[in-house]
């Protein structure tokens, strides 16, 4: 294993301390217990809308903390829950009297831990609003969850919730939409190398150079089967007719398409993915009104991508235009 880090056991805290260093125009850390916040936080009137989960899928979540987007990101340790106290700590830190949102990844240590935070929160006077994101259309259940996993598509609806909130809805409204979002929204990814989690120095699951492991989700966790390297154009198909069929997409819908890289997969192949995936729905007769391409939701340095699709209404394209500014995505400020 060579990677840039001084003790593995401080990882997460020094890679979150230098992001804000960086960013400190646009994000406050806390450090004990180890949360981050926008700038200025709370918003004076706004719901304040939080999320986050295990480490290394950087950039999100606090790549995605600013105007616009979220009010806080509480990173864990890698592939790891955060506990309840910092999860609370964050929601007391951006409750500025119109309530917080938890928007959380279906993961069964996510799901447990936000939910013990809301109690502790609303048992200080904070009301909460959770939204679980599930649109891993790979499995119904895997190592980490029950039910469908919460994955790429989780950067569209904190988009999504974080507009709403800036433009002034209230938290039932919020909620409301950020539900919406999680339910128009479907993801498929595939790996070509496992990653490597620094605490043990070891991939989390063996490939050979000839395999490639379709449907895995963002803890480095195998996926629904193994099969024989393919052309991109082939792999794309494998993973995009799922999330079609699964959002039941009918000609003339309009959607977001994402293409998203695990965190060691270039652009030019990301392009190659996004070309294959947008002929694919234009056939279908879908049109691609808006499109993401990068590596936004990471698997440390997997080698792979995600396609994601979020089938669009006019409210849903109005408030993923609405201006944002975080360290990863910005427009329109």
């Amino acid at each position: 294993m060579k990677k840039l880090m001084n003790d593995p056991a401080d990882f997460v805290t020094q890679s979150v301390a230098g992001m804000v260093m960086a960013h400190s125009d646009l994000v406050s850390l806390n450090s004990t217990p180890l949360y981050v916040t926008r700038a200025g936080a709370p918003a004076a009137g706004k719901v304040g809308v939080i999320s986050g989960g295990g480490s290394g899928h950087e950039p999100l979540h606090a790549g995605f903390v600013g105007p616009g987007m979220l009010d806080a990101a509480v990173p864990g340790p890698v592939f790891t829950s955060p506990s309840p106290d910092p999860i609370q700590a964050a929601t007391a830190a951006v409750d500025s009297g119109a309530g917080v949102l938890h928007i959380v990844k279906n993961y069964t240590g996510d799901v447990l831990n936000f939910d013990m935070a809301k109690e502790l929160a609303e048992a200080e006077g904070t009301e909460v609003a959770s939204v679980l994101v599930e649109d891993d259309v790979a499995v119904e259940d895997s190592t980490y969850t029950a039910g469908r996993r919460g994955v790429a598509g989780t950067v569209l609806v904190e988009k999504i919730a974080g507009a709403a909130a800036q433009r002034g809805d209230d938290l039932a409204s919020v909620a409301a939409l950020a539900t919406r979002a999680a339910q128009a929204v479907r993801s498929m990814g595939v790996a070509l190398r496992a990653p490597v989690v620094p605490a043990s120095g070891e991939a989390s699951f063996d490939l050979s150079d000839d395999e490639i492991e379709v449907g895995i989700g963002i803890h480095g966790e195998p996926g629904r089967h193994r099969q024989a390297m393919a052309q991109a154009d082939e792999l794309t198909a494998m993973l995009l007719e799922p999330v079609v069929a699964d959002l039941a997409l009918r000609e003339g819908n309009q959607v977001i398409l994402f293409v998203n890289g695990m965190g060691a997969t270039t652009s030019p192949e990301l392009y190659i993915a996004y070309a294959a995936a947008r002929r694919i729905l234009e056939a279908h007769g879908v049109q691609v009104t808006r499109s993401l391409v990068g590596s936004y939701v990471t698997s440390l340095d997997m080698a792979g991508a995600s396609v994601s699709v979020m089938r669009l209404d006019d409210e849903l394209l109005e408030l993923w235009d609405a201006p944002v500014k975080t360290i990863a995505l910005r427009w329109g400020m």
